[in-house]
């Protein structure tokens, strides 16, 4: 596969197609990334040569300056995601593993790449601190998918996003100690390390004066809004190429403290910007992936083979890695922690490693092999196969650990309802009563005071505020429904949650929308209307003053859906169906859920005493029109 534009196509649809069947099976998306990629470059090659994808024949030279300028976009991508106040609750265990872990795991896995690994001390060593790295581009894909606890969640996305520049300036030092040992033979460390760290302090600086002069012209006006993306990316490029000539692979320090610092400068515009830079992470991601993996050689694979002594050694090391290196450095990192020993073992045992291992292996390989290190070239393929059995590993366990150390989240999807009224609050005592986790959030205190009556779950604060999102942890919640008295700011949240949540899972109080008419709020910044009639707040009000309720209907193979409508009153308006799995499904003017056995079916209905009188009344003009026949 020669042409550079059939690549392109190919890679694209690949990633995008795992991460597409990563999301309807649940399988970690890295793992089958790594699966197509290897599919299509060296067993297709092995088959049919002129079809195999290869990464090296169409793009060359540049393959390797494409791959950095990726990775360091979605290490600013990432940098961009902390914020310093998710420390308050896991601050202490981020540091311990970002200074007392970062040497303990070099040394352990530098012993453990030498005496079990069989490597020779200088390759064992850099090799060591690149293992540092634990790999945002794999642990936030896994942590994306599953519902972990938000301080274990937190610690293992600051850790990996923080680790990765951090690794490489390890795999540099030791590589720069080891050269110039080469070159002269009394070399110390203390010639190598002091120039290599102030090289990093000043790819920091780099990096956080960019971070100030976007912080400082965005905010004025001094870019325009449709050049704000441009001028973004632009940057980090030019700041990662820019630090890179100062020392090898300081451009990812610069990168990383440039978004980190971005993240807690509060710019506004940035908020606008987040679901562009989240998709170009996703396409780097994917891409990269398919690209390394589809870039292996057999010869490099054939040396892992654990029929060979070699082979046999390099997977004792991975089992050391995986169960001796990891828990101790973190244990060890962790102790007089406040963080509880079960979120400490998952921590543990969670650390898959990914793109930024490879890359940094295979650029090492050939400058060890320069400096009289044959052992060099085994870093690729062993670097490969640190990361297919950590993701092996951990991403088809997580779920299985998590639940075991009981650092799961809520595992039924919940109903986050925005605003306390009394419909609203009717809604979620119902929810509830079905074990289906819920949770009112409203900015007034009086207004919370009917979901506290009522010991229902609550937040006090304003939902669109970016506070909320570091003290409210929205994973456990399938569902929003968007219920205040002002059907303008249901549209608003509604429209500010959907990239989160998704646009089919955001609901609001609200008459259906007539696209020709200019005095309506356009129907793509709104959620979907709730009811098929699409009731406003002003019906559901009235309606509940008149004391219309909630009912449940439980669907089974002798009472089916059409029986549950026969049942219902003839003004009730279908609600929701609640699947036995938990998963929410709301009627609509958009869509229309198709009940069967096992389901709940929700309606609001009028008060039974109208339903008896309506009854009544009907049967009564039944016998009044028999009676002139008799």
């Amino acid at each position: 596969m020669e042409s550079q534009a059939l690549v392109i196509a190919t890679v694209g649809v690949l990633g995008i197609g795992a991460q597409w069947l990563a999301w309807r099976t649940g399988w970690p998306a890295i793992v089958l990334m790594l699966v197509a990629g290897f599919l299509a470059g060296p067993v297709m090659g092995s088959f049919f040569p002129e079809y195999a994808l290869d990464p090296d024949a169409a793009f060359g030279d540049l393959l390797e300056p494409m791959i950095g300028i990726g990775v360091a976009l979605i290490l600013f991508e990432g940098g961009l995601s902390l914020d310093y106040r998710e420390l308050r609750h896991s601050g202490s265990g981020v540091w311990r593993l970002a200074t007392i872990g970062v040497v303990i795991g070099w040394a352990l896995g530098a012993l453990a790449a030498h005496y079990i690994g069989g490597l020779s001390l200088p390759v064992a060593v850099l090799f060591g601190g690149i293992l540092i790295v634990t790999g945002p581009t794999v642990v936030i894909p896994l942590l994306r998918q599953s519902n972990i606890q938000t301080r274990p969640g937190s610690v293992l996305k600051w850790e990996g996003i923080v680790n990765d520049p951090t690794g490489a300036l390890c795999a540099v030092i030791a590589y720069e100690y080891f050269r110039k040992v080469a070159e002269s033979p009394g070399a110390s460390l203390v010639e190598v390390v002091p120039p290599l760290i102030i090289a990093a302090a000043i790819a920091g600086l780099v990096g956080y004066a960019a971070a100030r002069v976007i912080a400082f012209l965005f905010p004025r006006g001094a870019i325009p809004e449709f050049l704000k993306v441009p001028v973004l990316l632009t940057t980090v490029i030019g700041v990662f190429v820019l630090t890179n000539q100062i020392e090898h692979e300081a451009g990812l320090v610069a990168v990383t403290v440039m978004g980190i610092a971005l993240a807690n400068m509060n710019v506004s515009s940035m908020r606008s910007i987040h679901p562009f830079k989240e998709n170009v992470a996703i396409l780097l991601v994917s891409g990269i992936f398919i690209l390394l993996s589809a870039s292996l050689d057999w010869s490099e694979l054939r040396a892992l083979d654990p029929r060979g002594p070699e082979g046999f050694r390099y997977m004792l090391f991975l089992l050391a890695l995986l169960f001796v290196v990891r828990p101790l450095t973190v244990f060890i990192s962790l102790l007089g922690s406040s963080i509880p020993w079960n979120e400490r073992a998952f921590i543990a045992w969670i650390a898959p490693r990914g793109i930024v291992l490879v890359a940094i292996s295979g650029l090492f390989a050939l400058r060890l092999t320069e400096i009289g290190q044959p052992d060099g070239q085994v870093l690729i393929g062993l670097s490969f196969a640190v990361v297919v059995v950590t993701i092996l590993a951990h991403g088809f366990t997580l779920e299985l650990v998590a639940r075991w150390l009981g650092v799961k989240g809520e595992s039924r999807p919940g109903l986050l309802i925005v605003g306390s009224t009394p419909w609203s609050i009717a809604l979620a005592k119902e929810m509830k009563a079905l074990d289906t986790p819920v949770m009112v959030v409203d900015a007034s205190w009086q207004k919370l005071a009917a979901a506290r009556r009522e010991g229902l779950p609550f937040y006090h604060g304003e939902i669109l505020n970016e506070a909320t999102e570091h003290n409210l942890d929205l994973s456990p919640f399938q569902v929003l429904v968007a219920a205040t008295e002002n059907e303008a700011y249901n549209a608003l949240v509604c429209n500010e949650f959907a990239h989160e949540i998704g646009r089919d899972s955001v609901y609001q109080l609200g008459e259906m929308v007539d696209e020709y008419d200019r005095h309506s709020l356009p129907e793509s910044i709104r959620g979907r209307a709730l009811f098929e009639a699409g009731f406003g707040v002003s019906e559901v009000n009235d309606r509940q003053a008149q004391g219309w309720v909630f009912r449940k209907t439980k669907l089974s193979d002798a009472f089916s859906f059409e029986d549950a409508l026969k049942k219902l009153p003839e003004d009730a308006h279908l609600l929701l169906v609640l699947r036995e799995s938990g998963r929410l499904r709301f009627f609509s003017h958009a869509a229309k859920p198709e009940p069967r056995a096992g389901d709940t079916v929700i309606s609001f209905s009028p008060p039974q005493d109208k339903v008896a009188e309506k009854a009544a009344k009907r049967a009564g003009e039944s016998s009044a029109e028999a009676k002139p026949g008799t």
